[in-house]
């Protein structure tokens, strides 16, 4: 994957301006690598992202120069959604790196289906080590495989790419098939106990009161 970027002087425009022209302000960085400052085209770095991820290697065009880099960070408009910043962090291809990979769900839970259970999903990414042209894009979990309530695919059940390190514990539930949730019973109202008293009490009043009546 290839992007075009160009760089970018601080003191000349502003983030701001930047991103009315449709470019994005980036950053880039690495172990013993000097920073630098980009302008990344809007429209052509969406596409990128959705492709790449944050755990594939993009190659950055910037005049005559080629980087190869991740995508290590994006801010966007709470409001919009559109990018806002981005930090590209360069690697070297002979030296492992780690990152975090999302975890992709597919298929349907037998269980949901037979039995009523609800997936619950406690792992979306996990982290792995690995040469940058071996980090996988995603790692992927079957949901078939929940057949029954209480059953869960733990992180040593994936199926991990060769030269691809996990570090995660491998008895860590990334999935599981939960029971169905009842419905809870309805509960009355407790009982005051001191409304009780109270109540004792008139009810004795008025007893006494009207035993005074009697004998009038």
């Amino acid at each position: 994957m290839e992007l075009a970027v160009h760089t970018r002087d601080l003191k000349a425009k502003s983030a701001k301006a930047l991103r009315k022209e449709g470019l994005i302000p980036a950053e880039l960085y690495g172990h013993k690598v000097k920073n630098e400052h980009f302008a990344v085209p809007a429209k052509e770095f969406g596409k990128i992202f959705r492709e790449a991820g944050t755990s594939t290697v993009v190659t950055l065009h910037a005049g005559s120069e080629k980087k190869s880099v991740v995508i290590h960070e994006v801010g966007r408009d709470y409001v919009t959604g559109e990018f806002t910043n981005i930090d590209f962090y360069q690697v070297k291809m002979n030296e492992k790196m780690r990152t975090r990979v999302p975890v992709e769900f597919t298929g349907v839970a037998a269980a949901v289906k037979e039995k009523g259970a609800v997936v619950n999903k406690s792992m979306l990414e996990i982290e792995v080590e690995a040469l940058p042209n071996d980090l996988p894009h995603r790692l992927t979990v079957d949901l078939s495989v929940l057949d029954d309530v209480n059953k869960s695919v733990y992180v040593r059940d994936l199926a991990v790419p060769k030269g691809v390190t996990i570090h995660a514990d491998p008895d860590s539930a990334i999935v599981t098939a939960l029971p169905p949730v009842k419905e809870e019973e309805k509960v009355e109202a407790p009982v005051d106990v001191a409304d009780v008293k109270v109540e004792s009490e008139e009810k004795k009043a008025e007893r006494a009161a009207e035993k005074t009546e009697d004998t009038k």
